[in-house]
């Protein structure tokens, strides 16, 4: 964490150089001076933060150097908020007329002194550097470095000291995979969060009876992160020998590694064998020995079974192979609650009065069979006192550190220090996202990139390379998807309540991050605090003059609007980040406008109605989130913030959970200023400033865009619309809503080459016809269509879309009586919807159309009176929902159910569901 710090800074100052020279002139030199000491730490930084941990000296001088990052960023940011305006050509620092004035002078002479004693500081770590010599040592051999403290392999075996609970089902499909191997070669990789009992799983499968008899050979070879090739292979070749009653060969310990794979290769030649490497931690480690293993025999057969935490080493194991991945999910609740009970009540039953309190804990616990197993094995030692039982549950996180559940906490240990430099404070940054909160994926991104934790890349957008960081988090199994996109993309993720308990510790001990606490008082030096509005409200103000980040989730009573404006009164002034999402405010503070360095303002669900012409002081904002507010005008003095990213402004409007309109926001007419923006939602045409002629020709000035969406646009003004989104060659991702019910003019050609990269399109308004140019979207993966009133067909314009997962005709988008989904058409998607098209009578569905898809709706078709013909030719259903539709098409549906019954053209569907709107409620109809 202290590299992620260190860098942080190097970067900062880079760019201070880079930008403002007039206002360091005189600190020039010195700040040159600190960035080279800076630079020459960040390499013995990346090895000295790992190995923190099992040396007490070396872990406060790592203290030390965050410290001085730290420090260092707040001198310089206060001399540039002391010194520096914003003009009117956006942020540049300038000195100000009075910079010669004795207060300035002596507040220069301050700042020099400060500086001064940094680099002393600085100067004296470096001098200790030198002292830790086996750091040193390390890097000058260019190894890698695993922290002495803790090896993992043998808590990986801790649940085989009891009763295995909730592993019949996952060793069920495993013995299933084994047994299907005649011949050949197979790996089998098992992939889960740490904690998840995967080792036990794949002990109890290697123990099996029937793998005994079916496989010859058997090798248990525990690999662990900290792996040496020779080391590995001769562990194998020990195991085989002593697998068949035989010593190791001779001079085994001198074989080189080439010699070692060549011997295992040969042994196991025509053999059939089962091997299982333990705990894989990088990918070299498979690469390493995957070529000693025979690929094909001729009377043998051979299986590989890896456990790893990282989804990719799993799959690109298993890919060569063409074997199987196994994810290994967390116990359900009530396996959970027999694990719990059995370790904290080993003898009587659960007493009354602790039922309450066991399910919360068994809540924190999420299914972690490792975290039930040492948690509930301490609480035995409780005799049943529920006092103590309440103060475990409430201290958890700091019980994470106490001596019985070191073992959770070194697990989570080993996979946090394994981490890349670049994703630590990423990490650690999620601890701020309130317990049980689905986390947004977009959401996260601004953020990380607001806080300057996401280094430039040529070639890639800032957010690219966040969700970059965002997918290695997921690979490593340290966040869990919850929701994703309709073509798989992750949309919202959720940290298991231990991690977050952990990451939570770990940011304040490194005066990361808060969160609100009762009980724990925040220092003066922590960067970021996060409020929870469903927490009752803090007993103290933070005063703080470091705060970079100040943060508010969830809705709160009127007290906590008077609390976040004491905040921001208490010296708040260098924030980065202010996120105020379901604050209780109708008004954005003065103070926010005095924030020089912000550059994130989320103001999602609050009650603001107006942003002021002061908005125009906060140069350095990149997200200004108004999403759900009551603010429908943006003044033109935002055409200052000339770094601005992402532009959210709008609210979607709901019949009984029909989607019915959207509200968009009045631009300024020099919209197209705003050079930097890659989401803009939704710009409002009608009353567009300056013209929407005007407006719309802006737009296409705007060519970083990746989501636009527009709403109220007129049919005259369709030809210049089209002329300037041939020049947004970057968008992902379209919304176009036209003026009431005006006709859409989308007809003017556009390039093929026009949309390299689109992938989402909404059209939201009445056409003539599908816009040619929309069957060459080779990207496109989403298509919906609303109140489009067409009268031909579609669908033979739009089968060939060669990527497309969702296709969506809502609200009138059709009004003929007839669809016909023929061969051939949608090879990808895996959705489709048709809801309100109240003409619609039939669907066909030709044999070899939509081989994939697997959720198909038909919602409010009131005209239809029998299921789609053909239906059962979509052999991949997982989900079929017809709701509110007419009397007759439900009865003939539970006819045809009831009268054929397995015969039953969706006998093969796992979910069919019937709904109806009964007194503003969706209720399911019995089926």
């Amino acid at each position: 964490m202290a590299e992620s710090a260190v860098s942080f800074l190097f970067d900062q100052l880079s760019v201070w150089l880079q930008e403002t020279q007039k206002l360091l002139a005189g600190f020039t030199e010195e700040v040159q001076l600190i960035r080279g000491e800076i630079g020459q730490m960040r390499a013995f930084l990346r090895v000295a933060d790992a190995n923190e941990e099992s040396d007490p000296q070396l872990k406060e001088w790592v203290r030390q150097v965050r410290e001085i990052a730290y420090d260092t960023e707040d001198v310089l940011e206060r001399y540039m908020l002391r010194f520096a305006y914003h003009d009117a050509h956006g942020f540049r620092g300038y000195l100000k007329k009075n910079y010669a004035s004795l207060k300035n002078l002596k507040a220069r002479h301050q700042i020099a002194s400060e500086i001064k004693a940094i680099r002393s500081r600085l100067e004296n770590a470096l001098k200790r550097q030198q002292t830790f010599k086996d750091i040193s040592s390390i890097m000058n051999q260019g190894s890698s470095f695993t922290p002495a403290w803790y090896d993992g392999r043998g808590d990986a075996l801790l649940l085989e000291e009891v009763d295995v609970v909730g592993i019949e089902k996952p060793k069920e499909q495993l013995l299933k995979w084994l047994s299907s191997i005649d011949s050949g070669f197979k790996v089998i990789s098992v992939v889960g969060m740490a904690g998840l009992g995967k080792t036990t799983l794949v002990k109890k499968v290697f123990d099996d009876t029937s793998v005994n008899m079916n496989f010859d050979h058997h090798a248990w070879i525990s690999v662990s992160e900290s792996f040496k090739v020779e080391n590995l292979l001769q562990d194998m070749i020990k195991r085989l020998s002593k697998d068949i009653n035989q010593p190791p060969p001779q001079g085994l310990e001198a074989m080189k590694a080439d010699d070692m794979r060549e011997f295992i290769y040969n042994f196991l030649q025509n053999k059939k064998y089962i091997i299982v490497l333990d705990d894989i931690w990088t990918r070299n480690a498979w690469e390493a020995i995957r070529y000693a293993f025979p690929r094909s025999t001729t009377s043998g057969r051979g299986c590989i079974i890896i456990t790893t935490r990282f989804n990719n080493i799993g799959n690109a194991a298993c890919s060569e192979s063409d074997g199987h991945v196994y994810k290994l999910e967390p116990l359900p609740e009530e396996r959970s609650k027999e694990l719990f009970f059995k370790k904290a009540f080993p003898r009587n039953s659960c007493p009354p009065y602790l039922e309450e309190i066991s399910k919360s804990i068994l809540h924190k616990c999420e299914g972690l069979p490792l975290a039930i197993v040492v948690i509930g094995g301490l609480l035995a030692t409780k005799n049943n006192k529920i006092e103590e039982w309440e103060m475990f549950y409430g201290s958890l996180g700091s019980e994470l550190e106490g001596d019985q559940l070191k073992r959770i906490s070194k697990l989570l240990s080993l996979s946090f220090y394994d981490l890349p430099y670049y994703l630590k404070a990423c990490f650690l940054y999620l601890s701020i996202f309130p317990e049980d909160e689905l986390i947004s994926k977009g959401t996260v991104i601004r953020l990380w990139t607001a806080e300057g934790f996401v280094e430039a890349k040529q070639g890639k957008t800032m957010e690219e390379i966040a969700e970059g960081y965002m997918n290695e988090l997921l690979n490593r199994s340290l966040i869990q998807v919850v929701e994703t996109f309709y073509d798989g993309r992750p949309r919202n993720f959720h940290i298991h309540d231990l991690v977050r308990e952990y990451i939570i510790s770990k940011a304040r001990e490194q005066n990361m991050a808060a969160v609100d606490s009762q009980d724990i008082p925040w220092p003066d030096s922590m960067r970021r605090l996060a409020l929870d509005g469903l927490s009752d409200p803090p007993q103290q103000i933070y005063k703080g003059k470091n705060l970079r980040s100040l943060l508010f989730f969830r809705p709160g009573g009127s007290e906590w609007g008077l609390i976040l404006n004491e905040v921001m009164r208490g010296g708040s002034r260098m924030l980065k980040v202010l996120e105020l999402r379901e604050a209780p405010i109708d008004a954005i503070p003065d103070e926010v406008f005095k924030l020089y360095h912000l550059k994130y303002l989320g103001l999602r669900d609050t009650g603001v109605k107006v942003i002021p012409k002061s908005i125009g002081n906060l140069g350095k904002l990149e997200t200004l989130d108004l999403k759900r507010c009551w603010i429908t005008k943006l003044p033109i003095e935002i055409l200052k913030l000339q770094r601005l990213r992402n532009l959210l402004l709008y609210d979607y409007v709901y019949d009984h959970e029909y989607f019915e309109d959207i509200q968009g926001f009045n631009a300024p007419y020099e919209i197209g200023r705003l050079l930097c923006l890659q989401k803009l939602c939704y710009i409002d045409l009608a009353n567009a400033g300056g013209g929407r002629l005007k407006t719309v020709r802006e737009i296409g000035k705007l060519t970083q865009l990746r989501r636009l969406g527009i709403t109220k646009l007129r049919r005259e003004d369709g030809k210049e619309f089209c002329s300037s989104l041939a020049k947004l060659t970057n968008l992902r991702s379209l919304v176009i809503c036209p003026f009431e019910e005006e006709l859409m003019d989308l007809e003017y050609p556009l390039s093929p080459s026009t949309f390299p990269l689109l992938r989402t399109l909404e059209l939201q308004g009445r056409l003539e016809r599908i816009p040619q140019w929309i069957g060459s979207l080779n990207a496109l993966t989403g298509l919906t269509l609303r109140w489009s009133g067409l009268r031909e067909d579609p669908l033979e314009y739009i089968q060939g879309l060669s990527n497309l997962r969702m296709l969506r005709f809502h609200w009138g988008s059709y009004e003929g009586q007839e669809l016909n989904f023929k061969a051939g058409g949608f090879q990808r998607l895996h959705i489709l919807e048709l809801s309100r098209l109240r003409g619609l009578k039939w669907v066909r569905v030709e044999k070899g159309s939509m081989p994939f898809v697997h959720d198909v709706t038909v919602a409010d078709c009131k005209s239809m009176v029998e299921m789609p013909v053909g239906i059962e030719h979509l052999k991949n259903l997982k989900h079929v929902d017809f709701s509110d539709m007419a009397e007759e098409f439900v009865e003939s549906l539970i006819g045809e159910k009831t009268k054929k019954g397995d015969m039953w053209r969706l006998a093969h569907v796992p979910q069919v569901v019937v709904y109806n709107w009964v007194n503003d409620e969706w209720k399911p109809r019995q089926f």
